[in-house]
């Protein structure tokens, strides 16, 4: 094999980025599309509980093991009453939900998915609605939810049949308000002053919880990154996150330009942090701010068949993107990415979970699959928990119309020592060629591999469906230690997970 087909890679115990918080795994939850109705939610569906949620969606969530959903949105939150999905399911109003031009039921709220997350054993992340409402509505919402009893909000739940505080820890303070798709759009200024006096009474009634600032919707948003600074001279020292959202797609089909797009997630989380970093020498602060990246994915392949749908009806068929095989790869990019940042992105929800942007799909009364880009998810999740090892690495690269300079190897290393394991993740960005991976983990001594897991495919286009799980992946990768070095052949185009664990 040619020296341009050869990666190398040192991973050391000692080099540590930081502790994975286990939340770098979540996911999304919104009232948009078939994400709830038909979704998690189908009552007459022939594997449907007592409650009407999907049991087969439940055991494919929880295969994922995701620990924080997002919930109720999205944009749809910034134009939500939360008064409307809590009470009797009779008496409550269908409205025109205006963010995705659909008829809400509200047969599902935030008491019903409290208790669906508790049993695919996850937390709620909530957000609430600072579009249309504010301060007033931010401080009955958490009454209503976390406070014990006694007051006419906590009362209210326990009327409702919900006795024990749902004590939901993560509240987001709106959604995306620097884009003027945004029911309530605001300006940075007007958005700093309105969250910070809503986080304000929110720890009021509750100073266990901790808040999520609106950062911006995307890197390409011309306010980016002002909006930040703006927004936390406000609200840093009563925020403990801020936001980040953004998604990719291959619309020119330029495969090696949209697998490289991992690195424009890199620059993003980079200059997040530097100018959170800024905002605290300013404020000659002690405190430093994390980053919940609360958006993430691949999105573009729905965008024409959106432009069909008929307003004002229920759960229609929205954003339902098809995933091909090169999504996977890219999705295995951006999990790497955010591992490498692990010491400040401390919570990340791949957006979204079911039907949605989703790993999951359903047929309305029918069968549930698998999408190619659950498999990354999934590995990623069950064993990217534990540090994040900060690797050298040394790989050939190419250039393309996008980017320059883009490295082969894309890869990262998790140690997990309480279980002694060390997992390597690693994409091999050639289309045409295997590439050699030669990596040093002498400082692991006594380990073996235990496992070399790989997702390849010949067609990057090539989709999972109902009838046919095309992509899926294999445990026929030759990963090898011989004197402290790992060696493996990673196939063309392709996702590995390499498991090392001590005898």
């Amino acid at each position: 094999m040619s020296v341009e087909n050869r990666a190398k890679m040192v991973v050391d115990k000692s080099y540590e980025i930081g502790p994975i918080d286990r939340r770098i795994y979540g996911s999304f939850v919104e009232h948009l599309g078939r994400a709830v109705y038909g979704g998690i939610y189908e009552p007459d569906h022939p594997r449907a509980d007592e409650r009407g949620f999907r049991r087969d969606v439940m055991d494919l969530v929880k295969q994922l093991n995701v620990p924080v959903i997002r919930y109720p949105g999205g944009n749809f939150v910034s134009g939500y009453d939360w008064e409307d999905g809590v009470g009797p399911r009779e008496k409550r109003p269908r409205r025109l939900e205006l963010a995705w031009r659909s008829i809400e039921t509200n047969q599902v709220g935030t008491n019903e998915f409290a208790e669906w997350a508790k049993s695919v054993n996850s937390e709620v992340m909530m957000a609430i609605n600072l579009g249309t409402r504010g301060i007033d509505e931010a401080r009955k919402f958490i009454e209503y939810c976390n406070h014990p009893g006694g007051s006419y909000g906590s009362d209210l739940r326990i009327s409702h049949g919900y006795k024990e505080p749902h004590r939901i820890k993560t509240w987001c303070l709106g959604n995306e308000m620097d884009g003027e798709w945004q029911i309530g759009h605001k300006t940075a200024e007007e958005y700093g002053r309105l969250a910070v006096e809503a986080a304000r009474a929110m720890k009021q009634v509750d100073p266990t919880i901790e808040l999520v600032s609106c950062g911006s919707s995307s890197s390409s948003m011309p306010t980016f990154p002002q909006w930040e600074v703006t927004t936390l001279e406000h609200t840093y020292e009563e925020v403990d996150y801020i936001s980040l959202h953004q998604y990719y797609g291959n619309r020119s089909d330029d495969t090696p330009s949209y697998l490289a797009k991992s690195l424009d997630m890199d620059q993003f989380i980079r200059s997040v942090i530097a100018t959170c970093d800024y905002v605290k020498a300013k404020k000659r602060s002690k405190k430093t701010l994390n980053l919940s990246f609360d958006e993430w994915n691949v999105w573009y392949h729905s965008n024409e068949a959106d432009r069909q749908i008929e307003p004002w009806s229920v759960a229609p068929p929205l954003l339902e993107d098809v995933y091909n095989f090169e999504d996977a790869l890219l999705v295995g990019c951006m999990l790497i990415t955010l591992l490498k940042h692990a010491d400040r992105v401390k919570m990340a929800c791949l957006a979204q979970l079911v039907n949605v942007i989703a790993p999951i799909m359903t047929e309305n009364g029918g069968r549930s699959w698998k999408q190619t880009i659950f498999y990354p998810f999934l590995h990623a999740s069950v064993y990217g928990r534990g540090v994040a090892l900060n690797p050298v690495i040394s790989s050939p690269k190419y250039d393309c119309a996008e980017f320059t300079d883009v490295p082969y190897l894309e890869a990262t290393a998790v140690h997990n020592e309480e279980n002694e394991e060390l997992t390597l993740f690693a994409v091999n960005r050639n289309l045409d060629d295997s590439l050699l991976l030669e990596c040093d983990v002498r400082s692991f001594e006594g380990y073996q591999v235990v496992e070399h897991i790989v997702l390849e495919h010949d067609d990057l286009k090539a989709v999972n469906t109902a009838d046919e799980e095309r992509v899926k992946p294999h445990h026929r990768g030759n990963a090898r230690l011989e004197e402290g070095i790992v060696n493996a052949d990673l196939a063309k185009a392709s996702w590995n997970v390499i498991r090392l664990r001590k005898k």
